[in-house]
């Protein structure tokens, strides 16, 4: 197979952190998982590179590097809404123009919005960033609330973890959910966060340690086949179903029972991966009512069915 090249854009000073992002997803070599992408940087001026944390990094690939990319990464831009040379965004435009994924860390949508590339379209950056990007770029519909949005050629991200499970989100959509759980695994992090969560919850930390939802997410995960309605979940919590629905709104940004179906979806995309079990087998095992269930939630979150999804990604 060959591999996915992708290369980082950077412009100084740049962040380490939403660098970083990409490189642990995309450039990071893990014992016992295929290496399916290459990694690589470049800036305007290929040379010695400030970032944000007083130290300087050497870059040595220009622009042209971007010519032979099949993902593009722009992780992040400081100062947000600074001038975007028109090397850049040429650059990234040309890169776009013949199939090249061009992808948004945080405050990269600016560079994004500069080229031209979210023009009519729905796109996401920090929270605190937002207003600056919808008032620069008026044709750019911007959505300070979720984590990341994705159109397939052209996606963007909120800030600090969200650009790694925008990372981690097309790793999935290239090689399929039980990889990227792979990469997931090495970072020692959840595989999957939905794109439409909230950045930010309303209260982050729980006030109490016994607050946190922790423990019944890892029961709930590991019944999946199990009727787990909000009851049964509020019983097994010790909690009221309204203080424990308000609890997954405040430490999750969504409901006890869209954060289940997420999960379930995520079990059955690794059952049609790894295993050659019928559609009406691997609905029962993650919980949903039937195969026609599955395949509507299928659709409807991946918009493709249980039957395509497994040619594409089907190890078996």
């Amino acid at each position: 197979m060959r591999l996915h090249r992708v290369v980082a854009l950077l412009n100084p000073p740049q962040s380490p952190f939403e660098l970083a992002c990409a490189a642990e997803v995309f450039g990071s070599v893990v014992h016992d998982v295929p290496t399916r992408y290459s990694f690589q940087v470049c800036a305007e001026r290929p040379g010695p590179l400030r970032t944000t944390v007083g130290y300087t990094m050497l870059v040595e690939a220009d622009l042209a590097a971007l010519q032979e990319a099949d993902t593009v990464v722009v992780p992040g831009w400081q100062p947000p809404g600074g001038p975007v040379p028109s090397t850049v965004t040429d650059a990234l435009r040309a890169a776009h123009q013949r199939g090249a994924r061009i992808v948004a860390i945080c405050t990269g949508a600016f560079v994004l919005a500069a080229a031209g590339l979210l023009d009519g379209r729905r796109a996401t950056t920090h929270w605190r960033s937002s207003a600056r990007l919808a008032a620069a770029f008026p044709k750019v519909r911007v959505d300070s609330d979720v984590l990341f949005v994705d159109h397939g050629d052209v996606a963007t991200s909120a800030g600090t973890g969200a650009g790694i499970d925008l990372c981690l989100h097309l790793v999935r959509a290239d090689h399929g959910a039980a990889y990227a759980a792979q990469i997931a695994r090495n970072m020692v992090l959840p595989p999957h966060r939905e794109g439409n969560q909230l950045q930010y919850a309303t209260r982050p930390v729980p006030a109490k340690a016994d607050e946190s939802l922790a423990p019944l997410l890892e029961w709930a995960t590991s019944r999946l086949d199990t009727r787990l309605t909000l009851d049964r979940l509020a019983a097994r919590a010790g909690l009221s179903s309204r203080t424990l629905a308000r609890r997954f709104t405040e430490q999750l940004g969504t409901s006890p029972g869209q954060w289940l179906l997420g999960r379930r979806l995520d079990a059955a995309r690794v059952l049609l991966e790894q295993t050659s079990l019928p559609v009406e087998t691997i609905a029962a095992r993650v919980g949903l009512a039937s195969a026609v269930s599955l395949r509507r939630h299928f659709r409807t979150h991946f918009g493709t069915t249980p039957g395509a999804y497994r040619r594409t990604f089907g190890e078996t």
